[in-house]
């Protein structure tokens, strides 16, 4: 991926997966930044990840500009999308990516039934069904076939250079997003603690998000504790996926190719060395 300058640029944050200064944008980070095995470091300003777009503030638009961003990777479902539409700069491509496409007990779908009633959110989310329920959701990224299909055209969309620099974002930006962002990090190579770290991170940018579905949930009646655990992100359900990865097709380049049919040499990204040159490295899926 040859280098490329803009005329604005807004620059990333000097320590890796901090999100950028956009109040109306919560969570969005660079994907980039982070060590691999090698010693390199994977580039930043290529793929940035974010919750929702529905709700910018025109300083934010501004700010999404400055990042150069040509094309926006919407994750949602069309009932997410149609009731907060994206809002982005002029020029930027929004191409809907619906991971959930065709799963009518995704995670979304059942969140708009569980907020309306409280009865069935107890039935459903109690006595450790909300983790459960969500340790399923994230291995279904890996195996369900809409899913699949969604994250190749994904990946081999954001494999042509002309489509970059790219956001990718579902509604919290935590889970599909995380997703996205977490497989691509261990295709990388970089080490599965790193991947963890970035991961986790959602949980302090997202925090007033959550806190303030949690109190709509209250003045509905309904129990916020029982919501907790599908609003948060926790080890074992980046883990989960991870572990549906090695038990469907034992490497991350398995399931790059088999899984989500991206050819083999399609897909590149630049690492950067430790002393900063430019390292040409091919992620080859098999």
């Amino acid at each position: 991926m040859s280098d490329r300058s803009t005329a604005r640029e807004t620059p990333t944050p000097a320590v890796p997966g901090e999100p950028l200064a956009t109040p109306s944008i919560p969570n969005l980070r660079d994907v980039g930044g982070c060590p691999t095995r090698s010693g390199g470091r994977v580039r930043t300003g290529i793929l940035y990840r974010s919750s929702g777009l529905g709700a910018l503030a025109d300083a934010d638009v501004d700010a999404l500009a400055g990042l150069a961003i040509r094309t926006a990777y919407d994750l949602r479902t069309a009932r997410e999308q149609a009731e907060a539409p994206d809002r982005l700069p002029a020029g930027t491509r929004h191409l809907p990516v619906d991971v959930l496409a065709g799963w009518t007990d995704g995670g979304p779908s059942q969140l708009f039934a569980w907020f309306e009633d409280p009865e069935a959110a107890r039935t459903g989310l109690g006595g450790g069904g909300a983790e459960a329920l969500w340790c399923e959701q994230y291995r279904a990224f890996v195996h369900l076939p809409g899913a699949r299909a969604a994250y190749g055209t994904l990946f081999r969309d954001l494999a042509v250079e002309a489509g970059r620099p790219a956001l990718v974002h579902c509604t919290t930006g935590k889970d599909r997003t995380g997703w996205a962002a977490a497989a691509l990090q261990v295709l990388l190579d970089v080490p599965e603690d790193a991947v963890m770290d970035h991961y986790l991170e959602s949980r302090r940018h997202l925090e007033p998000l959550v806190e303030s579905f949690l109190a709509a949930v209250a003045d509905r009646g309904g129990d916020p504790d029982l919501f907790r655990p599908i609003l948060d992100v926790r080890p074992g359900y980046l883990g989960a996926a991870l572990d549906e990865v090695r038990r469907g097709y034992g490497t991350i380049e398995r399931y790059f190719g088999e899984g989500l049919g991206v050819d083999e040499g399609s897909f590149r990204l630049d690492v950067e060395s430790e002393d900063d040159a430019k390292i040409r490295a091919m992620v080859r899926c098999t």
